[in-house]
């Protein structure tokens, strides 16, 4: 079976998170079609048999590339096997309404864009302290503050629950095959 797994990615955990699902459905013997959503390719396989697209939470919101190729690929998508990964920080948060809100975001682009995805996946992100800007690494660092989460600036922080992740697309993959 050849799924697309395609992602959306702003500062690389989400991309990082499709490569692992990509990895996952090789080793089981079906063939990945690893696809940047952003970079407008198209790709070179007819429509896949299976779907998992990846997209993170910045702002409030799913970046508009992927909220874009869901709604010209919705039919498509909703004939086929498909399942949803949404990567933030706010599903590893401390605080429950965080959580609640974190998990209200799929249900949110679901509605607004008619796609039904057979699963969701919530992943935790990274704090990528390295790659921030002064400004960025200091309100990032209030943050995680805020959420008891790591703070040292000299490093990147994965929030990512990997055995999760691998776990998800082992179901998707049970579920997806004929």
């Amino acid at each position: 079976m050849i799924i697309l797994v395609g992602y959306t990615s702003i500062e690389g955990q989400t991309k990082k998170i499709a490569e692992a699902i990509a990895a996952r459905i090789e080793q089981a013997g079906d063939r990945a079609l690893l696809f940047n959503i952003a970079s407008m390719d198209e790709y070179a396989v007819g429509h896949p048999e299976a779907a998992i697209l990846c997209a993170p939470i910045h702002a409030g919101r799913y970046p508009g590339a992927f909220t874009d190729f869901v709604a010209r690929e919705r039919p498509w998508l909703n004939s086929v096997p498909s399942a949803f990964v949404s990567v933030t920080l706010s599903i590893a948060s401390d605080y429950d309404d965080e959580r609640a809100e974190a998990e209200h975001f799929p249900e949110a682009m679901k509605a607004e864009s008619g796609w039904k995805p057979a699963m969701i996946h919530h992943a935790a992100g990274a704090l990528r302290f390295t790659q921030y800007d002064f400004f960025k690494r200091w309100m990032m660092k209030r943050i995680a503050s805020h959420e008891n989460a790591p703070t040292d600036t000299s490093r990147d922080h994965e929030f990512t629950d990997w055995t999760a992740l691998a776990s998800f697309t082992t179901d998707f993959l049970k579920a997806a095959r004929p």
